[in-house]
């Protein structure tokens, strides 16, 4: 498999050829605004960095971190270090990891299992980063005779490795330091995900919260990376993306996650998304 240098060419090549592509990034890329993808998306950090704001959840990163990403968590990566930055990404297709599960084993659980001890990130022993780092370099140099089988395999070997992590829940491997950041964006996180079905304006946020409209925008830029406004865009379009994959009508799904109006939620999801909702919903259901 060729190791690309790229995120969004190994988020195209995934979704054109729906398999799985890996990106190796030692430079940074232009950020991406909160935004999600049609890709589950695996994260590794091998330099660490700054912060990853998922869902309504903002981790730090080190070395050693890995970031299970799925088609419909809206993501942001905050302003990395100047210094190296170091990664591994790893755009999988969903269809494809329901391609390589059995009935007895789900491997793309990893993806939606969330609980109190797992949410997004796993931190792994320095042995388990031996081994992530070995499935990696098998599948970019396995070439020749078999390779596709080859690639295929070790893919679900890697994966398999994953998901015991997962599934054993062990508090060593998952968040067991805590974040740092202002304990009053943490406030307004919860807020918005608790009532993100309802119209929430900045000028709402601060009167719920006792603060200016100016002070409330400039804490929240300062510890997530992005705008109220573009958060809270792309948790709706986050929730409307899973409300459509499970079958609900558009009418009901715009409404249901918060959009005031039709005509908004057309465009803001076209734009987040690529086509239309109805689009989405069909190729969803098809």
């Amino acid at each position: 498999m060729k190791e690309l240098n790229s995120c969004k060419a190994a988020m195209a090549e995934c979704i054109q050829n729906k398999y799985f592509s890996i990106a190796h990034l030692y430079k940074d890329e232009k950020a991406m605004e909160m935004h999600i993808h049609d890709c589950y998306e695996v994260y590794y950090s091998i330099s660490g960095g700054k912060q990853f704001l998922i869902d309504n959840k903002l981790y730090d990163i080190e070395p050693g971190d890995i970031f299970l990403i799925s088609q419909y968590d809206s993501h942001y990566l905050t302003q990395i270090d100047k210094e190296l930055h170091e990664r591994i990404v790893i755009m999988i297709d969903p269809d494809f990891m329901k391609s390589i599960s059995s009935d007895e084993t789900d491997i793309d659980a990893c993806f939606h299992k969330r609980n109190e001890d797992f949410s997004h990130r796993i931190r792994l022993s320095q042995e388990q980063q031996k081994r992530f780092l070995y499935f990696v370099n098998k599948i970019l140099t396995s070439n020749g005779y078999g390779h596709d089988l080859l690639e295929k395999a070790t893919f679900t070997e890697l994966f398999v490795l994953i998901n015991q992590i997962v599934d054993a829940g062990e508090k060593d491997y998952f968040e067991d330091r805590p974040t740092r950041y202002n304990e009053q964006v943490d406030a307004i996180l919860s807020y918005i995900n608790n009532n993100i079905t309802e119209p929430l304006s900045i000028g709402d946020l601060a009167k719920q919260f006792y603060i200016s409209e100016s002070y409330i925008c400039r804490i929240f830029k300062s510890a997530t990376g992005t705008t109220i406004n573009k958060y809270l865009t792309a948790r709706r379009i986050s929730i409307a993306k899973s409300l459509l994959a499970e079958g609900r009508g558009v009418s009901q799904t715009y409404e249901e996650c918060g959009f005031s109006d039709y005509s908004n939620f057309l465009k803001a999801f076209t734009k987040s998304v690529g086509i239309s909702p109805k689009k989405y919903s069909q190729n969803c259901n098809r």
